[in-house]
């Protein structure tokens, strides 16, 4: 049976969940608001299962992709409700022209962020956009499984680890399938994103209900980006992504799930076909196709994803590895794990997701008297 010893040993894919023959693993909440397996041992049969379908314990070899390209939907409205250039839509939408079905993530009614599927294009519009929350996976695998036995097309589109999962899960190829993971630099605390969600309750006019939320809205542009809330009268709050205390945390990698520090699915190791990305950079490397409304860089990882690409009507050009690598470390790199992180998410739940600016200014702080220190020893000692 599965164990974690280690939770930076666990990425919450809930592969192993779905895999159990007899529904021994649930998943639980811990005090930072992300979910690990619990195995009921007195169920369990000890058929090994739930080890093989975790990425963590199979991490398969560096994969470079085939080619890769910047691209762009050139349908704009698209692309202005999208996180880059719009490409994900695209892909969808080929597949669902071919009677096939999408899974990807969403926000359910509370705002929480789980994995759906959707069949119609009309549907498509709730897993466009980044969430930059750890979206819940359960139960996912086996309806992919159920949608690929039955001759559908299926394009599942997620993290690398989920991506990683689902093939472990799978455990064969299905023709109909089409894997789509993003470059990932870690996802957040389900916890924090309930906390902020209280706040922004706060925030909201009487009488009114919460009804958007985009992590990624382009009324400044793409590079300099807003979190922008919408309510129910029509009214607006909008920030840049560097002024808002939820995004801030998160982009400084404060309340990130502990196996992202060490991503068992970087690399190309998730085996996807495609690979979906921001083109940052684009300004310097193919300036021609920048308008600050959104490039993505697409990595085509297979001969599958690369066909299927070939054949979409959008706008694109051919680009090198290194300099995808450039402007997307997280492409190959774990994040590191900041300097008092568990202090500062400590902190942060105990006292609310709006003292993020006082945690890092203390971080700062201390950060600086401890390369003081260090310099002074390390003088003393010469």
């Amino acid at each position: 049976m599965i164990e974690v010893n280690e939770k930076s040993q666990c990425c919450g894919c809930a592969a192993c969940v779905d895999r159990c023959p007899v529904n021994c693993i649930s998943l639980r909440e811990d005090e930072e608001g992300f979910c690990y397996p619990y195995v009921d041992n007195e169920v369990c049969v000890s058929c090994g299962l739930c080890k093989k379908v975790c990425p963590v314990l199979n991490r398969s070899i560096e994969k470079r992709p085939l080619c890769q390209y910047a691209a762009l939907n050139p349908d704009m409205s698209i692309r202005n409700s999208s996180s880059s250039g719009g490409l994900f839509s695209m892909l969808a939408r080929y597949v669902i022209d071919k009677g096939g079905v999408v899974f990807g993530a969403s926000f359910d009614e509370s705002w929480n962020v789980h994995h759906n599927m959707v069949s119609t294009v009309d549907d498509l519009s709730a897993l466009r956009g980044s969430k930059y929350v750890q979206s819940d996976s359960r139960n996912i695998y086996l309806e992919v499984e159920l949608q690929l036995k039955s001759d559908k097309m299926v394009l599942f589109s997620g993290t690398p680890c989920q991506v990683a999962a689902l093939r472990l899960y799978l455990g064969r190829e299905y023709p109909g399938l089409l894997c789509v993971d993003v470059i990932c630099h870690g996802v957040p605390s389900p916890r924090i994103w309930r906390d902020y969600l209280v706040k922004l309750g706060d925030l909201r006019p009487v009488g009114t209900q919460l009804v958007g939320i985009s992590f990624r809205d382009k009324v400044g542009g793409w590079k300099e980006y807003n979190f922008t809330v919408k309510f129910g009268d029509g009214s607006q709050l909008s920030e840049s992504h560097e002024d808002n205390c939820y995004m801030k945390g998160f982009l400084r990698d404060i309340y990130l799930r502990p196996s992202c520090y060490d991503c068992p699915a970087k690399a190309g190791r998730s085996g996807s076909d495609i690979t979906l990305g921001d083109y940052w950079g684009i300004q310097d490397a193919h300036p021609e196709m920048d308008d600050d409304m959104g490039v993505s860089v697409v990595l085509l990882n297979s001969e599958k994803g690369l066909e299927l690409f070939e054949s979409l009507d959008c706008d694109k050009v051919a680009t090198s590895y290194d300099a995808v690598v450039r402007a997307n470390p997280s492409l190959i790199y774990s994040v590191n794990k900041p300097f008092r992180r568990d202090e500062m998410f400590k902190a942060i739940l105990n006292n609310g997701v709006g003292t993020v600016n006082r945690e890092l200014r203390k971080t700062k702080r201390l950060n600086s008297l401890l390369k003081r220190w260090n310099r002074l020893t390390s003088a003393i000692w010469k």
